[in-house]
């Protein structure tokens, strides 16, 4: 008898270390969040001469940047914090 009170003592610890643990990780990672991109970035990209932007917007923490000209059309996908090119996609004509 003495023991299954001792177990049932020892397991309401564990479930109450447990919930509390579950909460701070909860809190932690709703406080965290996704940070705001920045109000200005200044990128350059090397592109071919006679391409130009014809859309952009935003996807996440991405910016996709639609351009043309100076080769076949494709989408770069801007890192929205640090302004790096974080992913590129090319159409290429049809066969």
């Amino acid at each position: 008898m003495r023991f299954l009170k001792v177990l049932t003592i020892v397991m309401g610890v564990f479930i109450i270390v447990g919930t509390t643990a579950l909460l701070v990780v909860v809190a932690r990672r709703l406080s965290g969040g996704v940070s705001a991109p920045p109000a200005s970035l200044a990128v350059q990209l090397d592109e071919a001469p006679g391409t130009h932007i014809v859309g952009m917007t935003n996807v996440a923490d991405r910016l996709a940047v639609q351009l043309q000209g100076g080769g076949p059309d494709r989408i770069l996908l801007l890192d929205a914090h640090s302004g790096a090119v974080a992913g590129r996609i090319s159409l290429r004509a049809a066969p």
